[in-house]
């Protein structure tokens, strides 16, 4: 990540999988709820926890809410889905409780917690992250833009297996990224490909990167 260059500088909300190092930048963070999603499910199925999937249907009906309302929730209905919220959490800690020692166990050291339990606790304490969704415009339910940039990566890695040196590597990430931007900007990837070997960028391109066509990074 820090070779990468993007991360560290990043000042916008960064949606993830709750991965720690995430945390380690000091962006704003919303977290995944694909994953949530995914999890809950398992909870509730194979652990038959029943705040599971009442928190799995509560985050589904927020997403489609914040849909029907064009990106963010009004300041009533976003309190009122946080109660819902809470009380869900507050359920999950009657069903799921915390472990705890029994008598003449050592002291020291944290209790194992069950996958449920840790699925609990995260919510609990990063709630803020879970719902960003909602209350911030343009932050997404799930990073699976994220997923679905990386693809064609990875099917490059299955398809030829690596790359044969790093520096191919970088210049096949370059022009994914490219073709990338163009496309969530509605340029098609032929309409991107032909300006770039006119020597030109598409007009969502700022004119400061246009006019320094000539710079040493530009002219590879």
């Amino acid at each position: 990540m820090e070779a990468g260059g993007v991360i560290p500088l990043f000042k916008g909300t960064l949606c993830h999988d709750h991965w720690k190092p995430y945390y380690a930048y000091s962006c704003t963070h919303s977290l995944c709820n694909a994953h949530h999603v995914r999890e809950l499910e398992r909870a509730a199925e194979q652990d038959n926890q029943q705040w599971a999937r009442a928190m799995q249907q509560l985050l589904l009906e927020i997403n489609t809410a914040v849909d029907e309302a064009g990106g963010i929730l009004s300041q009533e209905a976003s309190k009122e889905f946080r109660k819902r919220y809470r009380n869900i959490i507050n359920e999950g800690e009657e069903e799921c409780p915390a472990p705890t020692r029994g008598e003449g166990e050592k002291k020291r050291g944290r209790l194992k917690r069950s996958k449920a339990r840790n699925l609990l606790e995260q919510m609990n304490n990063f709630e803020a992250d879970v719902l960003r969704f909602m209350d911030s415009e343009g932050v997404p339910f799930t990073n699976n833009q994220g997923k679905n940039d990386l693809r064609m990566t990875k099917v490059h890695q299955k398809i030829a297996g690596c790359f044969r040196s790093s520096e191919g590597s970088k210049i096949f990430c370059r022009i994914r990224s490219y073709l990338s931007t163009c496309r969530k900007q509605g340029v098609s990837a032929n309409n991107a490909l032909t300006l770039l070997f006119l020597g030109k960028y598409p007009d969502f391109v700022s004119t400061d990167v246009n006019a320094s066509t000539n710079h040493p990074d530009y002219a590879e």
